[in-house]
């Protein structure tokens, strides 16, 4: 009741407090008689918000207050800061769970006070004090990982040779901060890492481990922003200055023997299993055997339709044909009609090489069906019309017949993706050389334009045309 009591009597009569004060001694006098500096106290909190004096506590706090609005005002520029300072410094010693603006307050005075500073020794002072101030906010207001954050980026931003100790607050504070880290202390932490790295205070696997879950914060909170609001360019931002430092560490070869050695000591740990393919997949280090090794075994362990389709497109790469189907069958339970399209399409490419045309061309089907706009299943299929039209016939006009289904397919390809035009309009031009000429059409009884079935496996409806 007696706090109540004296906040309420110098809350309201602030300004005849302070007329006196100036009139009598100056804060910086004021200070001087006290005889504190930050560090003589450890408060003991059992006196409550405004300390054993709370009267003396609202009065300082007061003052200082009223200085420090009339500093602002001026735009940070006038001398009411050195009236500001002594009875700060009273509160912060004495009474400081008073109020969380001290803390606010004193970062912006000590700010000011050590770029005024002309030696490095008084400046470090300054920052000594600065990280004082962000101890004892957390001590008496909590929000540690928030407050770690801004400590360790003032820490490496006025004392960059301190990296180390910033590394380790700025672990420590997103360790606790997770996804609600800052954006820029992200970049601040890297940046540590990247210092340990070289120094060699740290391994090359911390650097990744950092980086991925670096990432993984910078994903989710993009995820969770407008695409091309500010915050979201923001975020794009920290991710491209992550992956730019993260550059020169993440060789495949570096990898790869960081990760070699892990999977040996661990090969059915699944969350390593995983944070390897992630890694490499990310570097674009998908060719090397301990990519395919680390994805076939993640499959046994926890098997799922996108790590099948992964381990499918290596098998393709290293001609396992038959082997890649039966993941390529598990892929198909993948809930994405796009990525279902390129399983199929894959599907094709497999069984055009095992020189299973028809089974090819329903698979080349299927994709379409789920993607119309699938042009290299029609190349698919018009390829294979194509390799096929001297099997498909026994005379001068049935051995050319099949090259009409395979001109018809390639246009269906370039109109259904203009990616593919080119190709299609080269192979448009061979083939188009390779139907029947007029002689033969005429010998056959048939003319441009007069429908035709082309039989084979192929079994399509095309149109006659003659040789270009």
């Amino acid at each position: 009741m007696k706090t109540r009591i004296w906040a309420l009597l110098f809350g309201m009569a602030t300004s005849i407090i302070l007329a006196g004060y100036v009139n009598s001694t100056s804060a910086v006098e004021l200070e001087k008689v006290t005889n504190v500096s930050i560090g003589d106290f450890d408060f003991p909190q059992e006196y409550g918000k405004y300390g054993k004096d709370s009267a003396q506590c609202v009065m300082k706090l007061s003052l200082y207050r009223e200085f420090y609005k009339q500093w602002k005002a001026s735009g940070y520029k006038n001398a009411a800061i050195h009236d500001a300072i002594g009875s700060w410094r009273w509160v912060f010693n004495n009474c400081p769970q008073a109020s969380q603006n001290t803390y606010i307050d004193g970062l912006k005075m000590m700010e000011f006070f050590m770029k005024a500073e002309k030696t490095e020794e008084g400046k470090l002072k300054y920052l000594d004090t600065i990280m004082m101030n962000y101890d004892q906010r957390i001590k008496y207001f909590g929000r540690e990982g928030y407050v770690l954050g801004r400590k360790g980026s003032d820490l490496f931003k006025y004392a960059p040779q301190e990296y180390e100790k910033a590394y380790y607050i700025f672990k420590k504070s997103v360790d606790l901060r997770g996804n609600k880290s800052e954006s820029f202390v992200l970049v601040y932490y890297f940046r540590t890492v990247t210092k340990m790295v070289d120094a060699e205070k740290i391994d090359m696997g911390v650097i990744v481990d950092v980086y991925d879950q670096l990432i993984g914060i910078i994903d989710a909170n993009l995820k969770n922003s407008k695409e091309g609001s500010k915050g979201y360019v923001a975020w794009e931002n920290v991710k491209g200055n992550i992956e730019l430092s993260f550059e020169p560490y993440a060789t495949c070869e570096d990898l790869i023997g960081l990760y070699t050695k892990k999977f040996a000591e661990s090969p059915d740990d699944v969350e390593l299993l995983k944070k390897i393919t992630s890694m490499l997949d990310k570097k674009d280090c998908t060719e090397s055997d301990l990519f395919f090794q680390t994805s076939v075994k993640l499959n046994q362990l926890d098997p799922s339709p996108s790590s099948s389709y992964m381990i499918a497109k290596m098998m393709f790469k290293k001609e396992q044909f038959n082997d890649a189907i039966p993941y390529l069958e598990d892929a198909l339970n993948i809930d994405n009609d796009e990525t279902k399209s390129d399983i199929y399409l894959l599907m094709a490419s497999i069984y055009k090489q095992l020189d299973n045309f028809p089974k090819s061309r329903e698979n080349a089907r299927k994709s379409l069906d789920l993607n119309p706009g699938q042009g290299q299943a029609y190349l698919i299929i018009g390829d294979m019309y194509a390799g096929s039209a001297k099997d498909c016939g026994d005379n001068d006009l049935t051995k050319k017949v099949a090259y009409w289904a395979a001109v018809d397919q390639y246009r269906k390809a370039k109109k259904a993706d203009e990616d593919v035009a080119e190709i299609a309009n080269k192979r448009i031009e061979i083939y188009s050389k390779h139907f029947p000429n007029a002689e033969t059409i005429f010998f056959y009884d048939l003319a441009p334009g007069d429908p035709y079935t082309v039989g084979c496996w192929i079994n399509e409806k095309t149109t006659v045309r003659v040789a270009k």
